[in-house]
């Protein structure tokens, strides 16, 4: 199985992410969160595929979150459409790891989920 591994290179839990994948064997495409952002539409797809909430998309502990306010503006009914346009401008703004798969789509890296998904 070969999946799509999003990652920041400097974020600590995506190199944890990377060395799981690694020692499991699993072949992925490495892709730069910040040099090829995932675009809008890609977003859509993958939450729906995931079935997670919206908001579990958005990096929360990040500083271009809070910068932004964003927390405020979901709050006050940000639509669908246009959290997925905000994600889409800063890779900044969106968590990480993702992992997307024929199948799945993880976000963050939980050892458990992936071992279910993946293995």
């Amino acid at each position: 199985m070969s999946v799509l591994f999003i990652e920041y290179p400097k974020c600590t839990t995506c190199k944890k992410a990377k060395k799981w994948l690694d020692e499991h064997g699993i072949d992925y495409v490495d892709r730069h969160i910040v040099e090829e952002n995932p675009t809008a539409e890609e977003l859509a797809a993958w939450q729906q595929r995931s079935g997670l909430p919206l908001r579990r998309f958005f990096n929360t502990s990040g500083m271009k979150y809070r910068e932004l306010g964003v927390k405020a503006k979901l709050d006050a009914g940000m639509s669908d459409e246009e959290a997925f346009e905000l994600l889409a401008t800063d890779g900044m703004l969106v968590k990480r790891p993702i992992v997307v798969t024929d199948d799945t789509v993880l976000v963050g890296f939980k050892e458990p989920q992936w071992e279910e998904a993946l293995l």
